[in-house]
């Protein structure tokens, strides 16, 4: 059934053809996306267009971005898996492969997309109407979305809000402060708060941008900020939302490889036609980009059901994560993977306000979350005494239930990050030490394009 939508998304995306980043734009003298937007199903084909850039943005970089320097996994693969697990990311920038994770240009293709539909949305609709409002508000989120990324991966980036439309207008970008574009991340996810719908009915709920989607993003967002008072308010919203609730420990799987469940919030829509790498990166018979560390399998307590669903126990060491495709899966083909990719998740919100809460101190309110999570799992309920035996702090209660519970969705890598762990869990791993090295690398080819722009500092 998901196949309806992603079809459509793919269907519509091919009418928009001025899908470049304003970085990458050759000299030109018109401008294709003018004069597009003339009906509502213009409009309409026109947001499908962004979530087609994602698609593309996303397919491999999820988890290059969102896993492929932390602690989870190991990697015995060559290029970006072996670069950034190793903490060698000079030798990614001068790649010509354009999926290297040190190449933004297909997040820009997202937010030249948006920042059209941003503009000329408006005037296809005569009244400001529900759908009008619908459609900006998830074009606006769809661009957060990407910006976010951009702001976490390389820090302070080139920053517009404006389509690129005429030869007069300034084509290199310099780069902006990072709090101005969260500001704008946060404005841009407030407005798709108010106006996307609650729900579009079936599967739409989960791979279009609806209120809930707006909330979860939002709640990541503040906690990337730590505003913790924010990111609660903002989860309570999702939590009360009745579109979402947990799947039980025997359809945990099912979440993943058939998509669409109860406890998705926003999957980034795959099928046939529009594919990622999650086979390649993760499954892949006996040459997955990706398998579990050795940290990572030890860190289970005893009776965690999860375990044997997330990666082969038969093989020794094991060479493939089968979290995504179901336990037991065995294939041996290279192909591309159809899975929805899940950006955001009940567990995902319900862990972020646990330690929204653990982290101003209020330990009561956090331990129910917490718990809920660790109850779905096996796992006995744990009391603030408890949890500070097991794991030191509260915080780090929370902290630990994250690694296990959304491993490999692509979300270790920025915890580090935003809890200031990264140098202190990675630097005995790949000796990363400096502050500096956190960020990515720009691709010299966007500096080759851009003379205004300027490596990141550790880089240069």
């Amino acid at each position: 059934m998901k196949n309806n939508v992603i079809k459509l998304i793919a269907l519509f995306s091919v009418l928009l053809i001025g899908s470049c980043s304003f970085l990458d734009k050759e000299p030109v003298t018109s401008f294709s996306a003018q004069g597009f937007y003339k009906t509502v199903s213009d409009a309409q084909a026109g947001v499908y267009g962004i979530y087609n850039g994602l698609q593309s943005a996303l397919r491999i970089n999820f988890a290059y971005w969102g896993e492929g320097r932390a602690d989870n996994i190991e990697t015995n693969q060559t290029g970006d898996p072996s670069a950034l697990h190793g903490n060698n990311l000079t030798s990614i920038i001068a790649s010509s492969n354009t999926n290297t994770s040190a190449n933004w240009t297909n997040l820009y293709r997202v937010i030249s997309r948006a920042n059209y539909a941003i503009k000329y949305i408006p005037e296809v609709f005569e009244n400001e109407t529900a759908l009008r409002n619908q459609l900006l508000g998830q074009a606006r989120a769809l661009r957060a979305i990407a910006y976010f990324y951009l702001v976490r991966v390389w820090g302070d980036v080139p920053y517009t809000l404006e389509p690129y439309e005429s030869v007069d207008q300034d084509l290199f970008s310099i780069r902006t402060d990072k709090e101005i574009i969260l500001k704008q991340i946060v404005d841009d996810l407030l407005y798709a708060s108010e106006y996307c719908s609650p729900g579009y009915g079936g599967e739409r709920d989960r791979v279009l941008i609806t209120q809930g989607g707006a909330n979860g993003l939002l709640t990541q967002v503040y906690m990337w900020r730590k505003q913790y008072e924010e990111a609660i308010a903002a989860a309570e919203l999702v939590l009360d939302n009745p579109l979402y609730s947990l799947v039980s420990i025997g359809n945990w799987n099912n979440m993943f490889s058939a998509g669409l469940s109860t406890e998705s919030i926003f999957e980034v829509g795959y099928n046939e036609t529009q594919t990622n790498m999650m086979r390649v990166l993760y499954a892949q018979g006996n040459d997955a980009q990706y398998f579990p560390s050795e940290k990572f399998m030890t860190s289970f307590e005893d009776g965690d059901l999860r375990k044997p669903k997330i990666w082969d126990n038969a093989q020794i060491p094991p060479r493939k994560i089968w979290k995504f495709f179901g336990e037991g899966f065995n294939d041996e083909s290279p192909d591309p993977s159809q899975n929805n990719i899940i950006l955001v998740r009940l567990a995902d919100i319900m862990l972020l306000k646990a330690e929204a809460h653990a982290r101003l101190g209020e330990a009561d309110l956090a331990l129910p979350l917490l718990n809920r999570i660790r109850n779905r799992a096996g796992l006995a309920s744990l009391d603030q005494d408890e949890a500070e035996q097991l794991y030191g702090t509260v915080e780090d209660a929370v902290m630990h239930e994250r690694s296990i519970e959304l491993c490999y969705e692509g979300h270790r890598w920025f915890d580090l990050v935003r809890t200031d762990k990264a140098i202190e869990v990675m630097g005995p791993i790949n000796e990363l030490t400096d502050p500096d090295n956190i960020l990515w690398p720009i691709h010299e080819d966007a500096i080759n394009r851009n003379p205004g722009l300027e490596q990141n500092e550790f880089y240069k």
